[in-house]
């Protein structure tokens, strides 16, 4: 699946955190990933892949962030939130409301 910037406009920052995830996205072909800048200072990245079952928050989190070193400092530190799911976890989780219904930003 690819890609998708699911609000507002892209910019260098979501640019190249969509490129770096471009290589877990092939080697993940079935995982749907989605991302938004949240505010000037915040992007917001859920990846929903049935390879994480089994894996811990931990597991799932380092192997994410395997992908994620090669972009720069400030892409990296513009990440304020990873959701990583699985497709049974979706609707359970809260974190993932913020994808569906998001809380506007005050900044």
């Amino acid at each position: 699946m690819p890609i998708k910037i699911i609000r507002g406009k892209p910019d260098a920052i979501i640019d190249e955190i969509k490129e770096v995830l471009s290589s877990y996205e092939k080697d993940h072909p079935s995982a749907k990933i989605d991302l938004y800048r949240q505010n000037t200072a915040s992007v917001r990245v859920r990846i929903i892949d049935s390879d994480f079952s089994g894996m811990s928050k931990r597991e799932r989190n380092d192997l994410i962030w395997k992908y994620l070193q090669p972009a720069s400092e400030d892409s990296q530190s513009d990440v304020s939130m990873l959701v990583l799911l699985t497709p049974d976890e979706v609707n359970k989780s809260v974190a993932n409301l913020e994808f569906e219904d998001p809380v506007p930003s005050l900044l």
